[in-house]
């Protein structure tokens, strides 16, 4: 019998938190190992650096290798663990997928990550323009989803999209406090996604109070 995945990750990372939906999604068994990237900041330790050489999460053991990046990881289970589907098989709703991934995984959540935290001068500084970053890339989200959301972020199946969707919105609204009440589409999806098991069940909340029982 083959061994657990294990994740390396933090548990409120918006990247972490995409994979392990992934991985529950398609009953992947595995074990979840917290880097702490905000106190401690194991993940700048030389023996992280052997897991991820970039220093940054998550990572994913499986299948005897090691996988980078969460879009990279996903796109491997999806590959490898085909059901269920994590993306539309016809190529429209697909490209209109990797639009709406894209601008997340591109367009925002690099911009207010903690790694540029460290680049602005003060606390207030990095709130102001990670706030900035973040508006600007859901403004165009909402264009995005406007013309193609029905019960998840396109048309109705659960994709990728939305395993992008949700932990972003998680932080923007949780973290960075923007009201998004000015975005229709946008707070009518987040308010029923959030709200779905998967996304419930692998909440960084969830996941926290499980490690500490």
């Amino acid at each position: 019998m083959a061994s657990p995945a294990v994740l390396h990750g933090f548990f409120a990372s918006s990247c972490t938190w995409r994979v392990r939906a992934a991985l529950v999604l398609k009953s992947i068994p595995f074990e979840e190992r917290h880097v702490d990237i905000v106190q401690l900041k194991t993940h700048l330790s030389d023996q992280y650096q052997a897991v991820h050489p970039a220093q940054k999460v998550p990572a994913l053991e499986i299948d005897g290798t090691t996988l980078v990046e969460s879009m990279a990881i996903l796109q491997y289970l999806e590959d490898t663990r085909p059901r269920p589907a994590l993306a539309p098989v016809a190529p429209l709703p697909r490209a209109r997928m990797r639009e709406i991934v894209e601008t997340i995984v591109s367009g925002i959540q690099p911009l207010q990550n903690v790694g540029v935290r460290g680049l602005l001068g003060s606390d207030e500084e990095y709130s102001a323009f990670a706030r900035g970053a973040a508006r600007r890339g859901l403004q165009t989200l909402e264009a995005l989803l406007a013309r193609s959301a029905g019960q998840y972020c396109v048309g109705d199946q659960l994709s990728m999209a939305d395993l992008c969707f949700v932990p972003q919105l998680f932080n923007a609204v949780g973290r960075l406090k923007l009201d998004i009440s000015d975005l229709p589409t946008i707070s009518k999806l987040y308010a029923k996604l959030s709200k779905e098991e998967i996304f419930m069940k692998t909440h960084p909340r969830t996941v926290k109070h499980l490690s500490e029982t």
